[in-house]
């Protein structure tokens, strides 16, 4: 009743409309309207199609509104009708969206059926919660990825980006963690991805355990800037709505490059100038008030986020990437040199840094973790001369170590896709590959 009342109020008691004045590319003028509505308003335009079509004010110019589609402008003309609608999206989550997958206006895509609709609603562009009022971040957290549970420990709560270029694995590396993370809930957002990979991500790496704890948000790369925006809105939504029920949520964003390219297409639209790399400057405004949704909130629920982001040129210090290191509390860095030697995840422990790891692990863990970082280094550094063969053994105790315990890290570092993997057990295989060179040098 609560949800009927609120729609009976938010119905106008007056219908305000304009008429379309001009149409060029994907940009819709409309006269009439100006003064009743601004940025980020919401209007239906009629076509000669008996199709309505969902728009959003995306800018003003010479007195007229301009407007983007969500879906395409097939029967869109000169003189057709635009109605003023919602000034501020809502959706209305209940616990019946687990299991489900749905659009970017939180429809039902699965063929199972529409989904029923909640009591309260919950805004798609919703502020952050206040920075005094939130909770520290909270325990750590198995991520099932033994690279990952080591050598950058993350927390509930915790924001974590995974940067990669493209063809490297990332997605494959999130299925992974979709699978083997321990959370309550899922929020998957697949944000401009290949439309061929949906299916194959739900029934290959979710698989039906996985989706019944998991809500899918799908606007695949050949929607609408606006709808592929929006579905990054949606599943940081959701996020928070199973968050207020005091869940930990597992929030897992491919990607958030996807999202800026989709803001920067609308800024472009709208007349914005172009800044870095012709990314405008909303894509930088919006990207913090995206990312700064997930983290610990005011109860007790969480929302632990890992967003991966498309390297560009493999240039780690693009635009994008530097933004979005800046805000999140740590970045897992996966690399191409790595990759194309055969082992995965091809994560670059050196490179990748979780900025709550120093305080969640205890003090015998962070001294192995310290000790097999320095292995890694040593023959990473040491690594073209051990090739040529102009280092001799016995020249430097260290890097002797590096040399006899580096086949063995690499192999610890790889893992299947099939294959999860527990702190306690990473830890104590770690122990162990530590200790062989220990025992051989007592028995020396």
């Amino acid at each position: 009743m609560k949800s009927v009342i609120e729609d009976i109020d938010r119905i106008p008691v007056v219908t305000r409309y304009g008429r379309v004045s001009s149409v060029q590319g994907l940009l819709v003028e409309v006269a009439g309207i100006q003064s009743e509505v601004s940025i980020g308003s919401r209007c239906v335009i009629e076509t000669r199609r008996s199709v309505d079509v969902t728009a959003e004010v995306v800018g003003f110019r010479d007195d007229h509104a301009l407007l983007m589609p969500f879906r395409e402008l097939e029967g869109v003309g000169l003189g057709c009708r635009v109605i003023i609608g919602d000034a501020e999206p809502v959706v209305y989550p209940t616990r019946a969206w687990l299991g489900r997958v749905v659009n970017a206006f939180g429809e039902p895509i699965d063929g199972k059926g529409p989904i029923p609709r909640g009591v309260d609603s919950y805004a798609l562009k919703a502020s952050p919660p206040p920075a005094h009022n939130r909770h520290r971040v909270g325990e750590k957290i198995d991520l099932g990825v033994r690279a990952i549970n080591t050598f950058m420990t993350c927390c509930r709560g915790q924001r974590m980006g995974i940067f990669s270029g493209s063809g490297i694995g990332k997605s494959v590396l999130l299925s992974m963690l979709s699978r083997y993370t321990q959370s309550d809930v899922n929020v998957i957002g697949l944000v401009g991805e290949r439309g061929r990979e949906v299916t194959e991500f739900i029934q290959d790496n979710l698989g039906e355990e996985g989706l019944k704890k998991s809500v899918v948000v799908v606007a695949t790369s050949d929607e609408s800037a606006l709808a592929r925006r929006q579905a990054a809105y949606l599943t940081l939504t959701l996020s928070e709505y199973f968050r207020d029920l005091d869940n930990d949520v597992l929030c897992l964003m491919d990607s958030v490059t996807r999202f800026a390219m989709a803001q920067r297409e609308i800024g472009l639209s709208g007349g914005e100038p172009p800044a870095s790399r012709g990314y405008t400057p909303t894509v930088f405004a919006e990207l913090p008030k995206l990312l700064e949704r997930a983290g610990p909130g005011e109860g007790k629920g969480t929302i632990t986020g890992l967003f991966t982001v498309l390297v560009e040129g493999d240039d780690h210090n693009e635009p994008i990437s530097d933004a979005v290191r800046a805000i999140l509390d740590g970045h897992i860095i996966m690399d191409r040199s790595i990759a194309e030697r055969g082992r995965f995840p091809p994560i670059n422990v050196l490179r990748s840094v979780s900025r709550t790891m120093p305080k969640c692990n205890a003090p015998e863990e962070a001294a192995q973790i310290a000790e097999a970082r320095t292995l890694i280094a040593t023959y990473e550094g040491m690594a073209e001369m051990i090739r040529l063969g102009a280092y001799r053994t016995g020249s430097d105790p260290a890097v002797d170590r590096a040399i006899q315990l580096y086949p063995l890290l690499e192999a610890y570092l790889a893992q299947d896709i099939e294959e999860p993997a527990d702190f306690g057990a990473a830890f104590a295989q770690l122990t162990e590959i530590l200790g062989q060179a220990s025992a051989e040098e007592v028995a020396a």
